[in-house]
Protein backbone atom coordinates (compact mmCIF):
# COMPACT_ATOMS: atom_id res chain seq x y z
CA UNK A 1 0.00 0.00 0.00
CA UNK A 2 1.73 3.01 -1.16
CA UNK A 3 0.04 6.08 0.49
CA UNK A 4 0.78 9.59 -0.34
CA UNK A 5 0.14 12.57 1.98
CA UNK A 6 0.29 16.05 0.14
CA UNK A 7 0.24 19.09 2.55
CA UNK A 8 2.62 16.88 4.94
CA UNK A 9 4.28 19.97 6.65
CA UNK A 10 1.00 22.02 7.41
CA UNK A 11 -1.39 22.07 10.35
CA UNK A 12 -4.00 18.41 9.39
CA UNK A 13 -1.00 17.17 6.83
CA UNK A 14 0.76 17.02 10.28
CA UNK A 15 -2.13 15.49 11.76
CA UNK A 16 -2.98 13.25 9.57
CA UNK A 17 0.30 11.24 9.94
CA UNK A 18 -0.32 11.24 13.80
CA UNK A 19 -3.77 8.98 13.24
CA UNK A 20 -1.86 7.31 10.19
CA UNK A 21 0.44 6.10 13.19
CA UNK A 22 -2.01 5.62 16.12
CA UNK A 23 -4.83 3.34 13.82
CA UNK A 24 -1.54 1.28 12.06
CA UNK A 25 -2.85 2.41 8.69
CA UNK A 26 -1.26 -0.16 6.69
CA UNK A 27 1.24 1.81 5.01
CA UNK A 28 3.94 -0.23 2.81
CA UNK A 29 5.67 3.25 1.03
CA UNK A 30 4.88 6.74 2.40
CA UNK A 31 5.40 9.64 -0.15
CA UNK A 32 5.35 13.39 2.19
CA UNK A 33 4.55 15.80 -0.37
CA UNK A 34 4.76 19.53 -0.10
CA UNK A 35 5.20 22.70 -2.51
CA UNK A 36 8.72 22.84 -4.03
CA UNK A 37 10.11 25.33 -1.39
CA UNK A 38 9.51 22.07 1.44
CA UNK A 39 11.09 19.48 -0.93
CA UNK A 40 13.94 17.81 0.79
CA UNK A 41 12.97 18.61 4.29
CA UNK A 42 12.73 15.41 6.37
CA UNK A 43 9.54 14.61 8.58
CA UNK A 44 9.45 11.54 11.28
CA UNK A 45 7.04 8.67 10.54
CA UNK A 46 6.99 5.87 13.19
CA UNK A 47 10.85 6.58 13.71
CA UNK A 48 11.73 6.91 10.65
CA UNK A 49 12.56 9.93 8.65
CA UNK A 50 11.07 10.61 5.20
CA UNK A 51 12.09 13.02 2.66
CA UNK A 52 9.32 15.72 1.20
CA UNK A 53 9.28 15.63 -2.14
CA UNK A 54 7.29 17.36 -4.98
CA UNK A 55 3.88 16.80 -6.29
CA UNK A 56 5.14 15.83 -9.81
CA UNK A 57 7.55 13.67 -8.20
CA UNK A 58 4.75 12.17 -6.23
CA UNK A 59 2.28 11.69 -9.60
CA UNK A 60 5.28 9.49 -11.42
CA UNK A 61 5.78 6.91 -8.28
CA UNK A 62 1.60 6.30 -8.42
CA UNK A 63 0.60 6.04 -5.09
CA UNK A 64 -2.88 3.72 -4.35
CA UNK A 65 -4.09 6.67 -2.01
CA UNK A 66 -3.18 10.37 -1.93
CA UNK A 67 -4.75 12.20 0.78
CA UNK A 68 -5.23 15.80 0.25
CA UNK A 69 -4.73 18.32 2.94
CA UNK A 70 -2.97 21.29 0.86
CA UNK A 71 -6.41 24.07 -0.19
CA UNK A 72 -8.70 24.21 -2.98
CA UNK A 73 -6.38 25.64 -5.69
CA UNK A 74 -3.89 22.59 -5.40
CA UNK A 75 -6.66 19.83 -5.39
CA UNK A 76 -8.55 21.35 -8.39
CA UNK A 77 -5.37 21.54 -10.08
CA UNK A 78 -3.63 17.93 -9.46
CA UNK A 79 -6.40 15.67 -7.69
CA UNK A 80 -7.41 14.81 -11.24
CA UNK A 81 -3.55 14.23 -11.85
CA UNK A 82 -3.38 11.72 -9.44
CA UNK A 83 -7.14 10.11 -10.13
CA UNK A 84 -5.69 9.82 -14.21
CA UNK A 85 -2.88 7.58 -12.69
CA UNK A 86 -4.98 5.65 -11.22
CA UNK A 87 -4.81 6.79 -7.36
CA UNK A 88 -7.72 7.39 -5.32
CA UNK A 89 -7.32 10.59 -3.92
CA UNK A 90 -9.22 11.65 -0.23
CA UNK A 91 -9.53 15.75 -0.31
CA UNK A 92 -9.81 17.47 2.94
CA UNK A 93 -10.20 20.83 1.09
CA UNK A 94 -13.73 22.86 -0.57
CA UNK A 95 -12.78 21.78 -3.84
CA UNK A 96 -14.85 18.93 -4.51
CA UNK A 97 -17.13 19.35 -1.80
CA UNK A 98 -20.42 20.30 -3.96
CA UNK A 99 -19.90 18.73 -7.00
CA UNK A 100 -22.30 16.33 -8.17
CA UNK A 101 -20.08 13.58 -9.63
CA UNK A 102 -18.17 13.20 -6.07
CA UNK A 103 -19.30 11.83 -3.30
CA UNK A 104 -19.24 14.04 0.67
CA UNK A 105 -18.66 11.47 3.20
CA UNK A 106 -18.36 10.63 6.56
CA UNK A 107 -17.83 7.11 6.99
CA UNK A 108 -20.29 6.62 10.07
CA UNK A 109 -22.84 7.51 7.80
CA UNK A 110 -22.60 7.13 4.04
CA UNK A 111 -19.37 5.57 3.65
CA UNK A 112 -21.59 2.64 1.91
CA UNK A 113 -22.08 5.43 -1.17
CA UNK A 114 -18.44 4.41 -2.35
CA UNK A 115 -17.41 2.42 -5.44
CA UNK A 116 -13.93 1.77 -7.20
CA UNK A 117 -15.10 4.43 -9.65
CA UNK A 118 -14.76 7.01 -7.36
CA UNK A 119 -11.33 8.49 -7.65
CA UNK A 120 -12.05 11.99 -6.34
CA UNK A 121 -13.65 11.92 -3.04
CA UNK A 122 -14.35 14.66 -0.68
CA UNK A 123 -13.95 15.39 2.95
CA UNK A 124 -16.42 18.04 4.55
CA UNK A 125 -15.67 21.05 6.11
CA UNK A 126 -14.93 20.28 10.21
CA UNK A 127 -17.41 22.29 11.53
CA UNK A 128 -20.68 20.05 9.12
CA UNK A 129 -18.68 16.85 10.10
CA UNK A 130 -19.47 16.95 13.95
CA UNK A 131 -23.07 18.67 13.39
CA UNK A 132 -24.16 15.97 11.29
CA UNK A 133 -22.21 12.98 13.19
CA UNK A 134 -24.82 13.99 15.94
CA UNK A 135 -27.73 14.45 14.01
CA UNK A 136 -27.96 11.90 11.22
CA UNK A 137 -29.15 9.26 13.60
CA UNK A 138 -32.10 11.73 15.11
CA UNK A 139 -32.32 12.54 11.45
CA UNK A 140 -33.31 8.56 10.32
CA UNK A 141 -35.53 8.37 13.76
CA UNK A 142 -37.15 11.51 13.42
CA UNK A 143 -36.36 13.67 10.47
CA UNK A 144 -35.22 16.67 10.55
CA UNK A 145 -37.05 20.23 9.41
CA UNK A 146 -35.10 23.00 10.27
CA UNK A 147 -31.79 23.32 11.96
CA UNK A 148 -30.33 26.46 13.32
CA UNK A 149 -26.85 26.41 14.38
CA UNK A 150 -24.22 28.64 15.75
CA UNK A 151 -20.63 27.50 15.88
CA UNK A 152 -17.22 28.82 18.53
CA UNK A 153 -14.39 28.17 16.61
CA UNK A 154 -10.99 27.39 17.44
CA UNK A 155 -7.72 29.37 15.31
CA UNK A 156 -6.40 26.35 14.68
CA UNK A 157 -9.07 25.98 11.76
CA UNK A 158 -7.77 28.94 10.55
CA UNK A 159 -4.29 27.91 10.04
CA UNK A 160 -0.75 28.09 11.23
CA UNK A 161 -0.92 31.84 11.47
CA UNK A 162 -4.14 32.22 13.39
CA UNK A 163 -2.31 30.22 16.26
CA UNK A 164 0.97 31.96 15.91
CA UNK A 165 -1.60 35.54 16.10
CA UNK A 166 -3.15 34.15 19.25
CA UNK A 167 0.02 33.02 21.05
CA UNK A 168 1.55 36.39 19.98
CA UNK A 169 -1.49 38.57 21.47
CA UNK A 170 -1.71 36.74 24.90
CA UNK A 171 1.97 37.23 25.02
CA UNK A 172 1.89 40.65 24.25
CA UNK A 173 4.12 40.51 21.13
CA UNK A 174 2.92 42.27 18.17
CA UNK A 175 2.84 39.80 14.86
CA UNK A 176 1.43 38.99 11.67
CA UNK A 177 -2.18 38.92 11.87
CA UNK A 178 -4.22 36.08 10.55
CA UNK A 179 -8.05 38.18 11.01
CA UNK A 180 -8.54 41.81 10.68
CA UNK A 181 -9.23 42.08 14.07
CA UNK A 182 -7.04 41.00 17.58
CA UNK A 183 -8.33 37.52 18.23
CA UNK A 184 -7.16 37.24 21.96
CA UNK A 185 -10.15 38.04 24.84
CA UNK A 186 -12.28 38.64 21.44
CA UNK A 187 -15.40 36.61 19.56
CA UNK A 188 -15.03 37.38 15.50
CA UNK A 189 -18.06 36.68 13.92
CA UNK A 190 -16.20 36.14 10.68
CA UNK A 191 -15.27 32.72 9.52
CA UNK A 192 -14.03 32.58 5.59
CA UNK A 193 -15.19 35.17 2.86
CA UNK A 194 -18.47 36.63 2.85
CA UNK A 195 -21.05 35.17 0.02
CA UNK A 196 -23.81 37.90 -1.60
CA UNK A 197 -26.47 36.99 0.76
CA UNK A 198 -24.57 37.90 3.55
CA UNK A 199 -23.40 34.98 4.79
CA UNK A 200 -19.58 33.55 5.33
CA UNK A 201 -18.53 30.83 3.28
CA UNK A 202 -17.98 28.57 6.22
CA UNK A 203 -21.87 29.40 7.20
CA UNK A 204 -23.11 27.98 3.71
CA UNK A 205 -21.11 25.55 3.95
CA UNK A 206 -22.79 23.89 7.02
CA UNK A 207 -26.11 24.71 4.75
CA UNK A 208 -24.99 22.92 1.61
CA UNK A 209 -23.02 19.81 3.08
CA UNK A 210 -25.52 18.99 5.36
CA UNK A 211 -27.99 18.39 2.69
CA UNK A 212 -25.57 16.76 0.63
CA UNK A 213 -24.44 14.14 2.96
CA UNK A 214 -28.12 13.61 4.68
CA UNK A 215 -29.21 13.44 1.07
CA UNK A 216 -32.11 15.68 2.25
CA UNK A 217 -32.35 19.39 -0.15
CA UNK A 218 -35.79 19.79 2.01
CA UNK A 219 -33.67 20.19 5.05
CA UNK A 220 -34.12 23.83 5.95
CA UNK A 221 -30.37 25.21 7.86
CA UNK A 222 -29.16 28.51 9.08
CA UNK A 223 -25.75 28.96 10.68
CA UNK A 224 -24.13 31.97 12.46
CA UNK A 225 -19.86 30.92 12.46
CA UNK A 226 -18.01 32.49 14.68
CA UNK A 227 -13.71 32.21 15.76
CA UNK A 228 -12.89 32.33 19.20
CA UNK A 229 -9.89 32.36 21.32
CA UNK A 230 -9.45 28.44 21.88
CA UNK A 231 -6.69 26.74 20.42
CA UNK A 232 -7.85 23.19 19.24
CA UNK A 233 -12.01 22.32 18.56
CA UNK A 234 -15.08 23.23 17.70
CA UNK A 235 -18.07 23.83 19.73
CA UNK A 236 -21.33 24.04 18.17
CA UNK A 237 -24.94 25.36 19.60
CA UNK A 238 -27.63 23.73 17.64
CA UNK A 239 -31.61 23.53 17.26
CA UNK A 240 -32.98 21.24 15.52
CA UNK A 241 -36.59 21.05 14.84
CA UNK A 242 -37.89 17.36 13.53
CA UNK A 243 -40.71 16.97 11.95
CA UNK A 244 -41.59 14.14 14.44
CA UNK A 245 -41.70 14.09 18.47
CA UNK A 246 -38.87 12.75 20.41
CA UNK A 247 -38.55 11.32 23.78
CA UNK A 248 -35.23 12.59 25.61
CA UNK A 249 -34.42 9.57 27.11
CA UNK A 250 -34.50 7.87 23.36
CA UNK A 251 -32.54 10.66 21.98
CA UNK A 252 -29.99 9.81 24.54
CA UNK A 253 -29.84 6.45 23.99
CA UNK A 254 -29.86 6.75 20.33
CA UNK A 255 -26.57 8.93 20.65
CA UNK A 256 -25.00 6.51 23.11
CA UNK A 257 -25.26 4.06 20.60
CA UNK A 258 -24.11 5.56 17.95
CA UNK A 259 -20.00 4.79 16.40
CA UNK A 260 -17.99 7.89 17.16
CA UNK A 261 -20.15 9.95 19.32
CA UNK A 262 -19.70 10.12 22.82
CA UNK A 263 -22.41 11.64 25.45
CA UNK A 264 -21.18 13.88 28.00
CA UNK A 265 -24.02 15.04 29.84
CA UNK A 266 -24.68 15.19 33.45
CA UNK A 267 -25.15 18.27 35.08
CA UNK A 268 -25.88 17.24 38.37
CA UNK A 269 -21.77 16.93 38.08
CA UNK A 270 -21.68 19.51 35.92
CA UNK A 271 -20.60 17.57 33.01
CA UNK A 272 -20.80 18.55 29.48
CA UNK A 273 -18.69 18.85 26.14
CA UNK A 274 -15.59 21.94 26.08
CA UNK A 275 -13.01 21.86 23.39
CA UNK A 276 -10.42 22.03 26.23
CA UNK A 277 -11.58 18.06 26.78
CA UNK A 278 -12.47 17.73 23.21
CA UNK A 279 -8.85 18.18 21.95
CA UNK A 280 -6.46 15.24 20.71
CA UNK A 281 -9.42 12.85 20.53
CA UNK A 282 -11.53 11.38 17.61
CA UNK A 283 -14.93 11.66 18.92
CA UNK A 284 -17.79 14.05 18.72
CA UNK A 285 -19.22 14.95 21.89
CA UNK A 286 -22.99 16.05 22.62
CA UNK A 287 -24.11 17.52 25.79
CA UNK A 288 -26.73 19.63 27.27
CA UNK A 289 -29.59 17.70 25.23
CA UNK A 290 -32.59 19.81 26.46
CA UNK A 291 -36.25 20.21 24.83
CA UNK A 292 -36.81 23.37 23.20
CA UNK A 293 -39.90 24.86 25.15
CA UNK A 294 -40.78 27.42 22.31
CA UNK A 295 -41.78 25.07 20.24
CA UNK A 296 -42.79 22.04 19.31
CA UNK A 297 -40.53 18.57 18.15
CA UNK A 298 -37.50 20.94 19.04
CA UNK A 299 -34.46 19.77 20.31
CA UNK A 300 -31.29 21.56 21.65
CA UNK A 301 -27.94 20.23 21.77
CA UNK A 302 -24.04 21.04 22.30
CA UNK A 303 -21.69 19.53 20.15
CA UNK A 304 -18.13 19.70 20.75
CA UNK A 305 -14.77 17.63 18.13
CA UNK A 306 -11.23 18.24 17.48
CA UNK A 307 -11.72 20.33 14.57
CA UNK A 308 -7.88 19.07 13.02
CA UNK A 309 -8.96 14.98 14.10
CA UNK A 310 -12.64 14.32 13.30
CA UNK A 311 -13.07 16.84 11.48
CA UNK A 312 -10.37 16.28 8.97
CA UNK A 313 -7.64 14.08 9.20
CA UNK A 314 -9.23 11.29 11.39
CA UNK A 315 -12.24 11.58 9.08
CA UNK A 316 -10.08 11.40 6.00
CA UNK A 317 -7.83 8.73 7.19
CA UNK A 318 -10.87 6.74 8.36
CA UNK A 319 -12.16 7.03 4.40
CA UNK A 320 -8.98 5.35 3.45
CA UNK A 321 -9.44 2.45 5.80
CA UNK A 322 -13.23 2.14 4.46
CA UNK A 323 -11.32 1.89 0.67
CA UNK A 324 -8.75 -0.67 1.76
CA UNK A 325 -10.97 -3.00 3.99
CA UNK A 326 -13.70 -3.70 1.18
CA UNK A 327 -11.06 -3.07 -1.69
CA UNK A 328 -11.60 -0.47 -3.32
CA UNK A 329 -8.32 0.65 -4.10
Amino acid sequence: MKVAIVGATGLVGNVMLKVLEERNFPVDELLLVASERSVGKKIKFKGNEVDVISIPTAIEKRPDIALFSAGGGTSLEWAPKFAEVGTTVVDNSSAWRMDLSKKLVVPEINANQLTKEDKIIANPNCSTIQMVMALAPLHKKYKIKRIVVSTYQSVSGTGVKAVEQMENEMAGIKGEMAYHYPIHKNAIPHCDVFEENGYTKEEMKLVRETQKILNDKTIAVTATAVRIPTAGGHSESINVEFENDFNLTEVREILNETDGVTVQDNLDVNVYPMPMYANGKDDVFVGRIRRDGSQPNTLNLWVVSDNLRKGAATNTVQIAEYLVRNALV
